[in-house]
Formats: structure tokens, sequence, C-alpha cells
């Protein structure tokens, strides 16, 4: 049994007999749209948190960018104390289609021990249990147990494009010891989960023209080049049939995995019968001889995202296609950047297939934390303390975050400790947080900062 101290065990108190207004609460701030995309009530969502923050005895701001401002609060107990950045999102995705919500998106409701609404698990309600852990806090004992930064970002749905350039100018505001982001979901069986790490991505389109105009497949075919079939030949030497990138250097800087993060791959739970019975498939894809969390962590992927080109509709058109473009993403580990898979990429068209053009899109760097992180034993025992179970300790996840923002120009440790329902839809109709995954956020929150301050 955990052993939990009596400052800890008295905010805990505070935060069950608190329970229905915290709740009340987040679907209050829930109710409010921010809306990145359509640049809808950002700006008043980002003064409620200002006015939330500096209420919690933060200086707090809302600084400007080139598009939706970041809110930065920040509060000092003392220089001998360890000083955490929080980071989280207050801008949320469109809710359409609205015709699939069972509730209206911004009108919050509670069905079944969940809160539905847009925001609510990505990521305010997530956000919002810190703010709330750190009000308990205070509400208890008078002050907090170390040094917090709180950063909120209001473009994290449209890329992020601007954060990078906030954290190199605002360096010396973000000056913390690590930060840890409450965002995504816990493991599908309700365990809590710690993340060190995030892939990265680099994404591109291939496009190619033949001919002037599209031609008849008969009159035409056998003399005028398909356009298609030269991406297809193309994507074709990018990746062999056993599931390796072919593109000549671009794999060769990854870091292989270390004893530690194998020791964690391997406590991880697992059923790959019912992932594949879950996703209608008979076998995972190349290689066969490497394991599932290894493809995800360990490994660089290539994937078409989409082959464009032709005709489309019912029935049948002999034409032969005059264009064609396809839009693909290399996802990175460690240490591959998007400049450098961008060049290998240019370089293997050129080769294979100078014809055809080459235009990189978007790319973000990966992002990983060691495991035997000095923080990483106290916020151990924070999810043990709040939750009572241990947590699963992932290297890395398969998606992108901007993590790098911390670890490559703050050059600080950073954390990711979800809170929301593996389920909480997020990003589509009918988003949720369980209650009860919202109020262990809160315990995990107030734990957290119990355990940092020592």
């Amino acid at each position: 049994m955990t052993t939990i101290d009596s400052r800890l065990e008295s905010i805990f108190a505070h935060i069950a007999q608190n329970r229905d207004s915290f709740v009340e609460r987040v679907m209050d701030y829930v109710r409010h749209p921010s809306i990145s995309a359509h640049n809808l009530g950002i700006r008043e969502v980002a003064t409620m948190l200002v006015d939330h923050l500096a209420g919690l005895g933060f200086d707090a701001e809302a600084v400007p960018t080139a598009n939706h401002p970041m809110v930065l609060g920040k509060r000092m107990v003392s220089p001998d104390k360890p000083t955490v950045l929080l980071y989280g999102h207050y801008d949320v995705q469109p809710p359409d289609p609205l015709e699939l919500w069972e509730s209206p998106p911004f009108e919050p409701t509670i069905r079944n021990g969940r809160i539905y609404a847009r925001g609510i698990g990505d990521n305010k309600g997530q956000h919002f249990a810190q703010l709330l852990a750190i009000e308990s806090h205070l509400a208890v004992h008078g002050e907090l147990p170390c040094n917090v930064i709180f950063l909120l970002e209001g473009e994290e749905e449209i890329g992020s494009p601007h954060i990078a350039d906030f954290v190199r100018e605002h360096a010396d505001r973000l000056n913390a010891d690590l930060v840890v982001t409450s965002d995504g979901p816990l493991h599908e069986s309700g365990a809590p989960v710690v993340t060190f790490g995030v892939r990265g991505v680099a994404a591109f389109e291939l496009r190619v023209r033949t001919a002037s105009r599209d031609v008849h497949s008969g009159n035409f075919g056998g003399v005028v080049p398909n356009a298609i079939w030269k991406l297809v030949y193309l994507l074709a030497t990018m990746k062999s049939p056993t599931g390796e990138i072919t593109i000549n250097g671009l794999t060769e800087p990854v870091i292989p995995a270390t004893n530690y993060e194998r020791d964690a791959v391997a406590r991880l739970p697992l059923d790959l019968d019912a992932l594949k019975a879950d996703l209608g498939l008979s076998e995972l894809d190349q290689p066969h001889d490497r394991g599932y969390y290894d493809r995800l962590m360990f490994h660089p992927t290539l994937t078409i995202n989409g082959l464009h080109g032709g005709y489309g509709g019912p029935g049948m058109k002999t034409v032969l296609p005059c264009e064609a473009f396809a839009k693909c993403d290399i996802r990175l580990v460690e240490p591959l950047t998007p400049e450098y898979v961008f060049e290998k990429v240019a370089a293997h068209v050129k080769e294979h297939a100078p014809d055809v053009e080459f235009v990189p899109l978007n790319g973000m760097l990966p992002s990983k934390t060691p495991m035997d992180s000095r923080y990483a034993e106290p916020i151990r025992r924070a999810v043990v303390a709040a939750r009572g179970v241990e947590p699963l300790m992932y290297p890395t996840v398969g998606g992108s975050l901007p993590d790098y923002v911390f670890t490559k120009i703050l050059n600080k440790p950073a954390f990711v400790i979800p809170y929301a329902n593996a389920d909480e839809a997020n990003h589509a109709p009918n988003e949720n947080l369980e209650i009860v995954r919202f109020v262990d956020g809160i315990r995990t929150g107030a734990a957290l900062l119990h355990e940092l301050g020592g």
C-alpha cells in the first residue's frame, strides 16, 4: 500500500470535497468556444485564463504572436525550489460535423459519468485540472511547494506555427527545470502513462505531369506516359516489400534504443489479437520480425497518405491521366530532422525520377528525454500517490507534438502525463472526458507539485 504524506492527503481531501464544484467549473470553461482555425473566441478565452492565473497569484499575461496569443503565467516560491513549466493549449478543433453530436458541442452535458463537449479532453479539461491542482495547494497550505510557469498555446490545433519562435524569444521567461504536458489519452486499459518522447514528422508531395491533357487510353496507351505509373514506379523505389525504407542514407543516423527503453517497452501490455480484430487485420505491416512498440517508437516510417490522379467516379472511363500527385509523410526518430530527410528524399527523386517534382511541406523535430532523468522518479511517485498504481513508462510515442521546443530550444527534460480516457474522441464528434479521470488529473497535478517540491 502506498503511504501518502499528510500534506498531500489534506489536498486530496480538499479535491474530494470540491469535486462537484470543480466539475461545474470545467463545464463552464469549455462552454466558451476557442476554435483557432476559425479565430473564434480565442482572445476571449485567453483573457479568461489570464484572469484565472492572476487570481491564483501568478504574474500573467496574454503575449502576442504573429497570430493567436500565448497565455503565460509565473509564480515563484523560492529560488531554492525547482521550477516546473506546465504546457497545454486552449484552442480546440472545429466541432464539425455537427449532426453527429448527441448534444451541442459547446453546451457541456453529463451522460454516464462523462462530460461531453468540444475541448473537454483536448486540451481544456486537462490543463484546467492542472489549474485546479494549483488552486487546491493554495487553498489548503497557502503556498505552492515549487515554482510554476504556465504556458498555454492558442495555435496547437493548427500546427503550432509560432511556438518555436516564441520559445526562442522568451527563453528567459521560460527558464524551468522540467516541462510537463498533460494531453492525450491514458492506456486503453485505464492505466496511467508517462511519456518521455515523441516522433517528429516530415510531410511532402510528389507531383508529375506528362502531357498537356488527359488522352484516350486506347488511342494513346503505350505512347503517352502515364502520370500515375510514374509515381507508382518512384514510390516503389522508396520502400521495399519487406518494409524497409530504401531512400539512400535516410536511416543511417538513427540512434538505437537504450537498455532503459528496451526494458520499459518489455513491460508494456499488448494484446495483438485484440488489436488486429479491432482493425480487421490478418497481419501487421512488414517487417514481420519487428515488435509492435519497436515499430512505433524506434524507427522512422514512410506513409503514402494519398495518391491522386485520373478518373475516380462510378463506372469506367478509359482515360490516360496526364498528371498525378502523392502526399506522403515520414515519421522521424532521433536524430533525424525534417531538413535532413527532405534533402535525402529530394536526392532520391532526382536520381530515380528527375521529371517528378518534390515539394517539401511541414516538418516537426522529434523529441526525447532520457528515461533515467532525475525527474522520472518523482513523477512516478506522484502518479502512484494519485492513482494508486504504477504508470506505464513510454520511451516515446508514434505521433508528433511540439515537445522539441522544450528539449532542443530550452534544453530541458520534457514529459507527457495524460489525464483523458482512451476513448475521449478528441477531434471527433462527442468528445468526452470521464469525470473520474478529470478528478484523477487534479490529484495527479497536485501530487506532481508536491513531489517536485520535496
